[in-house]
Parts: structure tokens; C-alpha cells; sequence
């Protein structure tokens, strides 16, 4: 009799447990439809041209479309893997990409933490707003700013160093493949730091100000509180934030390299996406250009998975 009860009792628990899920489903049914129209649209611009997939296994030419191009197997993935300029274009893509991604999450981190404690409201709504308005500025604008101020006839850097004492004579900036990927980088931070930051601040809002008062209590300073609260109360945001950043770790840009990489970097300026440019495109070898395209995915989906599964090991943060 004991047993009988206690197998009704746990059918009873496991019916009121899926009783309970169909109640939270049948409340969450408006926000399911208003999903619907964001899964068309991701379906049809994200998934449907993955059916393009099949010009980088044939020697495909448009006027005979999909299904009367000669299949070649792995060819253009063999040439592309054979071919030096490739790898140098990965080398300056991984290069580019990890420093973008440091700097911008330093700075970014950094940014939030000191905007974070402005006490003046009115001060602190002020730079937020200015620190991000360059997001929405167009690459080509940016650029355009970032050459006059490099420039060497009266450029801005080159006039406030030689005012200082600091150099003899103006330093070609654009001109020194030394000096490319740190101003690639720089140029980044500057555009990004502010949009990047936003997400930060929006998790600091939820940290419980009662941490923050056991840790003055306990004779914490402000740096003490931004070390043992704030950072640790925003480390989940951090890790999901990486290991998302991980799966772009391939795109280090086009604009600024395109714009930039011209003449004397133009070994350290082309990335991958100019690889698919220059070399797909531009000469018709769409199949060469989709190949450069699918290894990216390839390892962007590697990179967030093996990030991922460390992450939730490690830390039980992670994105799914």
C-alpha cells in the first residue's frame, strides 16, 4: 500500500509539474506569435542562401545556374588551402581580430566600470550618449577622420608629438605595416567602446546595492568595489559576451583594411573578406569566394562550441 502510494504520489507531482508548463506555454503565446515574423525573415536571409553552399564544390558559372555547373568536389578548398595568399590573409584576419576583440572588451569593461561610478546623472546620461554616437557613423567617414589625423602634412598626431619633442619629423602612419593592425584596432575601440559598453552598464543597474554597502562596511574603497562586486556581478554578461565575440573572431573587418590597406600594407591589410573579394569576385570564381565563406562558418560554429563547452565546465556560464 505504501509503495502504490507513494507511485501515486509522484504521477500526481509529475502531472501538476506538466499541468504547470502547459499553463506558462499558453501565457507565453503572444510572445511565440511575435516571434514568428523575426523566424520568416532570419529563414529567408540566413538559411535559404545556405543552398548557395553547393557553388563551392563545382566550377560554378551564373549563366548555368546551380544545377548544369560541372561538379569539382573539394578542388576550390584544395587550391585555397595550396594557396599562400590565403593563409597570409587568415594570418592578418586572426591577427586583426584578436586585438580588436581585447581592446574592445578592456575598453569596453573599463569604460562601463568608470561610467559606473560618475554620481552626477546629468554628467553620466552626457558622455554615454557622446561615447556612442560614433557606432552610427559610416566606416567611410571614420576613415576619412582617422587619415587626416594620421596624415603627415599637418595631420593632428604627427603635430602633437613633433610639438612635444617627441619625434624629429612626421611619421608615415598609414605607410608602416608596423603601425596597421594597432591603428585597425585603435580605430575600432574608438567607433565601438561606447555601444559595446551599454551591455555592461545595463547588468551593473541589477547588481544588489547591498553588496555594495557590506563591502564599505568592510572598508572597501571604490576600487575595492568595482574589483569584489562589480566585476564578479557582471562576469556571466562577460563570458556569454566572449564566447559570442568568438564566433566573429573570423571578421576582423573589410572597410577599414579595404580603405587603408593600399600600397605599402597591403601584405598586412588583406583579410579573408577581401580574399573573397579580390580573388572570387572580382575575377568570377564565385566557387573560390563561397569555399572562403563556408571555412569561416566552419570555424566560427568550432570556436563557439569549444568556447562554450569550456565555459559551462568551468565557470555554468554559457550561451545554450
Amino acid at each position: 500500500m505504501e509503495q502504490k502510494s507513494v507511485v501515486l504520489q509522484t504521477k500526481t507531482i509529475q502531472t501538476n509539474k506538466r499541468l504547470k508548463r502547459v499553463k506558462e506555454y499558453k501565457q507565453q503565446i503572444p510572445l511565440f506569435i511575435m516571434v514568428i515574423p523575426c523566424m520568416i525573415l532570419t529563414f529567408i536571409f540566413c538559411y535559404y542562401p545556405l543552398s548557395g553552399w553547393i557553388m563551392a564544390f563545382q566550377n560554378f558559372r551564373p549563366a548555368k545556374g546551380y544545377w548544369h555547373s560541372k561538379f569539382v568536389g573539394f578542388d576550390q578548398f584544395t587550391f585555397m588551402f595550396n594557396d599562400p595568399v590565403f593563409w597570409r590573409t587568415f594570418k592578418n584576419t586572426i591577427g586583426m581580430s584578436i586585438m580588436n576583440l581585447v581592446f574592445g572588451f578592456v575598453f569596453a569593461i573599463g569604460f562601463a566600470l568608470l561610467l559606473n561610478e560618475i554620481r552626477s546623472i546629468g554628467f553620466k546620461r552626457v558622455v554615454q550618449t557622446a561615447s556612442y554616437l560614433p557606432h552610427f557613423l559610416s566606416w567611410v567617414i571614420v576613415c576619412s577622420l582617422i587619415s587626416n589625423i594620421l596624415s603627415t602634412y599637418d595631420g593632428t598626431l604627427n603635430n602633437l608629438l613633433m610639438g612635444l619633442g617627441l619625434i624629429d619629423k612626421p611619421v608615415l602612419w598609414l605607410g608602416e605595416q608596423k603601425y596597421f593592425w594597432w591603428i585597425v584596432a585603435f580605430s575600432h575601440v574608438w567607433k565601438e567602446v561606447g555601444w559595446n559598453s551599454i551591455i555592461y552598464i545595463a547588468a551593473m543597474s541589477s547588481i544588489d546595492t547591498e553588496l555594495y554597502e557590506a563591502c564599505e562596511i568592510d572598508g572597501g574603497n571604490r576600487y575595492r568595489k568595482m574589483w569584489h562586486v562589480t566585476l564578479p556581478g557582471i562576469r556571466p554578461t562577460i563570458v556569454v559576451l566572449l564566447i559570442m565575440n568568438l564566433g566573429w573572431l573570423l571578421n576582423a573587418g573589410f572597410e577599414v583594411q579595404y580603405l587603408f590597406g593600399r600600397g605599402l600594407v597591403m601584405d598586412v591589410s588583406e583579410t579573408i573578406d577581401i580574399y573573397v573579394l579580390k580573388y572570387g569576385i572580382t575575377l568570377g570564381n564565385y566557387s573560390l569566394g563561397t569555399a572562403a565563406g563556408i571555412f569561416k562558418s566552419v570555424i566560427s560554429i568550432a570556436l563557439v562550441s569549444i568556447s562554450n563547452y569550456i565555459s559551462g565546465k568551468l565557470d555554468e556560464n554559457s550561451v545554450f
